[in-house]
């Protein structure tokens, strides 16, 4: 038998192997399937934020191609001729939910004025999501600076050791992150500290919740849900095709 013949019948035996396993086991069947559903679905709501920051990049930017994700701003002062000559930081979130900002690290570092854009939208239907109010802010560093409350970088530092220290299990990691941001200074920021710790990451993220924003960022601007919401005077597009992020499975 061929190297090759004797590969596909090893895949074959595997495959069969894996079906017997699943077949005895429906609930862990069952697990695996919404979890690659959800992943797919994440996926999803995640391409609806690319696809309004590619409007916003062709609308009012120039047509901008980020050049990699891990270039300080999505869109450089150089692209922004139009609105201020500052760098641009597009969000696209929940209405009503946090908005994710992002390593938090990186944002504590953030030592200058820049523009933050951000789109709310809601589930209308399980395959549309709808553009229900959308923002631009010039934030100044002294009113970013503000949001952190009593916190040093070297605070967000030792967190960020903490969660990042592979000598102590997933559980021990959380429970001291628990325990660092428990600390009063900890609790002075606004920005919120979110710890992401499982398996396939440990990384010190950080968002600010919906109401926060409005009222330390935009205190003037209207929070509530709009029929035509507009930046710049141009109508946002109303909706995109996507689908929900959360899978319920039926009962």
């Amino acid at each position: 038998m061929s190297q090759r013949k004797a590969g596909l019948v090893g895949s074959f035996a595997k495959m069969r192997q894996a079906l017997r396993i699943l077949a005895n086991a429906p609930t862990l069947a069952l697990v695996l399937m919404i979890s690659m559903a959800d992943a797919l679905s994440a996926r999803e709501v995640q391409s609806h934020g690319l696809l309004f920051e590619k409007w916003l990049r062709d609308t009012f930017f120039e047509g901008y191609k980020p050049k990699g994700y891990t270039q300080k701003w999505d869109i450089p002062a150089t692209a922004n001729k139009r609105h201020g000559l500052i760098p641009v930081n597009p969000k696209a979130t929940k209405y009503g939910t946090p908005i994710g900002l992002g390593d938090a690290l990186r944002q504590y570092d953030i030592a200058e004025p820049f523009l933050l854009i951000v789109g709310f939208w809601q589930q209308v239907t399980p395959q549309e999501k709808r553009w229900v109010n959308v923002q631009a802010v010039r934030v100044e560093p002294k009113v970013w600076r503000t949001l952190w409350g009593e916190l040093t970088r070297t605070d967000l530092a030792a967190l960020e050791a903490v969660i990042k220290d592979k000598s102590v299990t997933l559980e021990q990691a959380r429970e001291k992150a628990q325990q660092l941001k428990a600390a009063p200074r900890f609790q002075s920021a606004v920005i919120q500290l979110n710890p992401k710790i499982d398996r396939s990451q440990r990384r010190l993220q950080c968002s600010l919740r919906f109401d926060a924003f409005f009222d330390h960022l935009a205190p003037q601007a209207d929070r509530a849900v709009q029929k035509t919401p507009q930046i710049f005077g141009v109508t946002v597009p109303v909706k995109f095709q996507s689908a929900l992020r959360v899978l319920t499975p039926e009962r």
